[in-house]
This record gives C-alpha cells, structure tokens and sequence, in this order.
C-alpha cells in the first residue's frame, strides 16, 4: 500500500511517479508493450499476485496509460494495449533497461536486447532541438513557467536562483 501521494504536488516528477512509480509499472509496460498482454499471462510472466495485478493495471488504465479491450466474449476476456502516453513511455523503459544492462547486468549478461532498424539500440536521451546527447554535465535548470514554491518544489526556486549564480 502507498504511503504518500504526490499527486498533489506542483512538481511534474512527483505527479509522474504517483501514475508510473510503482515497482511493477515499468514491468507491466514492457510485457505488454512486447505483446505479453492477457491478465493470466502477465500473472505467469511477472509472478505477482492477480489482486496486486489488479490493482496496478486499473490504475494504469484509469490514469490513461493503458487501454482494456475485449479479445474473447465467452467466457470474456480482455487484453491491454498501450494508448498514446502509454507508447511515450516506451523509449523510457528501454533505457531504464540499457541503463541496468550498463550497472545492474544479470548473469550471464542481458536477458533482453532492442534493435532499431537493423542495428541493435543502445539507447540516450538526447536533445530534440539539436539531437546531441543530454548528459547531468551538459544541463543547466531554469525556472519554468509554473515554477513557484509549493509542495514538491518548495526549495527548487531558490535554489535555481544560485544555481544560475554558481555557473
């Protein structure tokens, strides 16, 4: 059971986590994102139990990250499908993925690997202005046009205040 919410918070971070932060969230969204979508085999792949499962996959489908659609009338059936911000959340998980392949490699190395095109994906997150990788040295915060200070983000704007002073 959660213990706090963040969906309150004036923080976008905060208010992602209270949708996608759950441990099995990220899990949910690859297995169905790879077509690993029927209610009993996500209970078979992931091992959680159905009551959990439950609970994660309405939430995911209330907050509009999946989809419930009827596969089979007798007896009846749904499957899940990814919507819009669902697919959004693809290219995250998979560098979350490359990211534990990188520093938290099982063993006998990656049970997974993702090809772009014909080459296999090693996955950054670069700049859409100017596509160069983004890294924690090359950023600099700013305020933002809802900045303010609110829970969440109650010392983020002085903060961003010395932080500009400091560069």
């Amino acid at each position: 059971m959660r213990q706090t919410s963040f969906a309150d918070m004036h923080c976008s971070l905060a208010r992602t986590l209270e949708v996608v932060g759950d441990w099995w969230t990220p899990l949910i969204l690859r297995d169905v994102y790879l077509g690993i979508d029927r209610f009993a085999d996500l209970v078979e792949d992931l091992g959680l139990s159905r009551h959990l499962l439950t609970d994660r996959l309405n939430g995911l489908v209330d907050n509009g990250i999946l989809r419930r659609e009827r596969c089979q009338e007798r007896p009846p059936r749904d499957r899940y499908a990814l919507t819009e911000a669902g697919q959004e959340l693809v290219p995250i998980v998979v560098a979350l993925t490359a990211w534990g392949d990188r520093w938290q490699t099982p063993e006998g190395g990656p049970p997974i690997r993702f090809r772009h095109g014909h080459h296999d994906a090693v996955p950054m997150v670069a700049c859409a202005a100017c596509g160069n990788q983004i890294t924690s040295d090359d950023l600099a915060p700013k305020p933002g046009p809802g900045g303010r200070q609110a829970p969440g983000t109650m010392l983020i704007p002085a903060r961003l205040i010395k932080f500009r002073e400091d560069m």
